[in-house]
């Protein structure tokens, strides 16, 4: 039986990858596609999520939330650190234009994952790919979802590497860093993808040029490729790196048990105040701790299984 999931997102051509691939796994039933602002606004994560589910016309019509957010990515000034969120196209799905009208039923965000869990308990994972503000005012408006979700995997922190918008903090933490903070303290159980884990998966130019040349002549594959080959164009001109770091793609993979991965179980917390370390997620690994340990961190990954995962889901896609 397909594993209930909702998956909330920001996309970014990352994160629509990771979409992308859930609505054609058989193992999975997208039963909600909640947008949250990061990378992109809200309103137009809402437009992206319609968008991907419109080209790949899924048997079941995932029920999408919106959000009216503003945009979080930092923009580069003089003196900014550029990171894969700073070069994303006009409408975040690099040079593919997204016209789509806003929704007609519309919903917010955090109380759709309210209902669908509630619709589904103890059968829902709900997988959140972008800051975690759609969590945190969802379990504020239903104080007992947590304890009727089948699990929670995020998407976000850094283990043992810097961070990717300032030294510390990774972007999805560091946009809000107090509904982070609010989900780590939760008793239920959380599974976390850290940056430094997440970008091991990486697809090369050679993989890019195999997807491109082997989807070319499908009904999806023109869209598809062009978002490969926008960022990774993106990545080589404007970051300096040969390739595109699977990260929504590493995060989905365990979600959905695609691929082998390990865990520690530790305790960790969100810095939210300081002026330099805000957002940093602190992980104690002091051998006596006080109180229990309150995430799964992932601390290694199948990155040869994830990158064959993504690419057996992108043909299926383009077709």
């Amino acid at each position: 039986m397909p594993q209930k999931i909702i998956i909330d997102a920001d996309p970014g051509i990352g994160d629509a990858l990771a979409v992308l691939t859930a609505l054609v796994d058989p193992s999975l039933e997208v039963i909600g596609l909640t947008a949250t602002a990061g990378s992109v606004s809200g309103r137009q994560a809402t437009r992206n999520l319609k968008f991907l589910t419109d080209l790949i016309d899924p048997v079941k019509d995932p029920r999408i939330g919106q959000s009216e957010l503003p945009v979080v990515a930092p923009r580069l000034s003089s003196q900014a650190v550029p990171t894969r969120h700073s070069f994303f196209g006009s409408h975040g799905l690099g040079d593919v234009t997204v016209d789509i009208p806003d929704l007609h039923n519309r919903r917010e965000s955090a109380k759709l994952i309210v209902d669908l869990v509630r619709e589904f308990p103890q059968e829902v994972k709900l997988l959140t790919l972008g800051p975690l503000t759609n969590l945190a005012a969802a379990c504020d408006l239903d104080p007992e979802l947590p304890e009727l979700l089948d699990a929670i995997v995020s998407l976000g922190g850094v283990n043992n590497a810097c961070g990717d918008v300032t030294p510390v903090a990774e972007f999805n933490i560091w946009c809000d860093p107090e509904s982070a903070a609010a989900i780590l303290r939760l008793p239920s159980l959380k599974t976390l993808i850290p940056l430094d884990i997440s970008g091991t998966p990486v697809l090369t130019f050679e993989d890019v040029d195999m997807l491109s040349q082997l989807t070319q002549s499908t009904t999806n594959g023109g869209v598809l490729s062009s978002m490969l080959q926008y960022a990774i164009r993106a990545n080589r001109q404007e970051l300096g790196f040969e390739g595109i770091p699977l990260h929504g793609i590493a995060a989905l993979a365990v979600a959905a048990k695609a691929e082998s991965f390990s865990v520690d179980a530790l305790r960790g917390e969100v810095e939210t105040s300081g002026q330099l370390t805000r957002g940093m997620t602190v992980i104690d690994r002091r051998q006596v701790v006080t109180g229990q340990s309150n995430l799964d961190l992932v601390s290694s990954i199948d990155a040869p299984g994830v990158v064959d995962y993504f690419s057996r889901s992108f043909r299926r896609a383009a077709r």
